[in-house]
């Protein structure tokens, strides 16, 4: 075995080893044992066996049939794993479906009939050996890129069904972390595919792009802090009607022009305290309340500005009109928006 052989086993083996590891610490020892987190840990561990088989069919000889089969069948079981737990993270209170166990059962059957398979029979290499072998390994392959497939058309219906929601931190983190998943499973799929092409692409190529993703994807993981939330996130409440509700009161209404506005009285136009009026703005609106209120000021200051029958007012009574209780105030919010003065944006327009 030369020197580039040991180098590509020792890539391949870390990122199994870390798969396993990861794994092992969403089942065992995350304080929050959520199904999303042991589902997502039941991948990669079967992911993990995948791959090791693959490393010892590349490096090793003489790999025992019901091995070669037994890996290849946990591709069946992925599938349907990968879809229950994009189906969790996107759906509040996930259980798995009544009739989970006839997803199943297409991994039954062939891990099943993998005990039946001899050693003088593989090895043979008859036309009908091939022939079972390759019906078998093409099956397979459609088999999880359905379930792929699948799983990424979930992602977008229900990313399609927010499209008119503003989104939460969270909710953006879960979309972007299952849409990263689809595309590292989309790698994974297609180095084992291209395999196949043997003198083309090295069969040892799937390994290392696993490992590859794997390092990556577990990356990502802890960056956006997915193991810690799931599908509860999408729950319904009142807080996006609430927001609506002060949105419709600024833009309908404009209560931002009295200057004794607060966060108090608003709250009081919708029912609520100062603590939850400040929470909404803080989650939907990316700003404080002073923030809140006075973009909607200046934008009416603005189109104050820019209007030929408004050029005789002072600059000062503009600020009086769109609701600054003082000069000094407005110039500092006005600034703050527009990155000039309300004098200077004045004169250049």
């Amino acid at each position: 075995m030369n020197f580039s052989d040991i180098l590509l086993i020792i890539i391949s083996s870390a990122g199994l080893l870390h798969g396993v590891l990861f794994a092992t610490f969403l089942c065992f020892f995350k304080k929050r044992r959520s199904v999303t987190n042991i589902l997502l840990g039941l991948i990669l561990y079967f992911m993990a066996f995948r791959i090791g088989k693959s490393v010892m069919l590349n490096f090793g000889s003489d790999l025992e049939p019901i091995f070669i089969f037994a890996g290849l069948a946990l591709l069946l079981l992925i599938g349907p794993l990968l879809r229950w737990y994009v189906l969790g993270m996107t759906h509040e209170n996930y259980k798995l479906p009544k009739n989970y166990l006839v997803e199943l059962v297409p991994f039954a059957t062939v891990f099943s009939l993998s005990f039946f398979v001899t050693k003088n029979w593989f090895d043979s290499n008859s036309k009908e050996v091939i022939a079972v072998f390759a019906s078998v390994l093409i099956f397979i392959y459609l088999h999880l890129a359905f379930y792929i497939y699948s799983s990424g058309r979930i992602i977008q219906r229900v990313k399609k069904s927010y499209k008119d929601v503003l989104l939460t931190k969270s909710q953006r983190a879960i979309f972007n972390w299952l849409q990263l998943l689809i595309i590292g499973f989309i790698f994974i799929w297609l180095s084992y595919c291209l395999n196949i092409i043997e003198d083309a692409v090295p069969y040892v190529t799937g390994p290392i792009v696993y490992s590859l993703v794997i390092y990556f994807l577990s990356y990502k993981a802890f960056q956006l802090k997915v193991m810690d939330i799931d599908g509860s996130i999408f729950k319904q409440n009142d807080d996006a009607v609430l927001y609506h509700r002060i949105s419709k009161l600024l833009e309908e209404e404009k209560l931002y022009l009295d200057p004794q506005l607060s966060l108090l009285s608003l709250g009081k136009h919708i029912g609520k305290g100062t603590q939850k009026t400040s929470e909404i703005i803080n989650q939907y609106a990316k700003q404080n309340f002073n923030d809140f209120i006075n973009y909607y000021r200046i934008q009416d200051a603005k189109a104050l500005l820019l209007d030929d029958s408004s050029q005789n007012f002072t600059i000062a009574s503009i600020a009086f009109d769109v609701g600054f209780s003082s000069l000094s105030s407005f110039n500092s919010a006005f600034k703050k928006f527009e990155k000039t003065t309300p004098s200077t944006y004045r004169k250049n327009i």
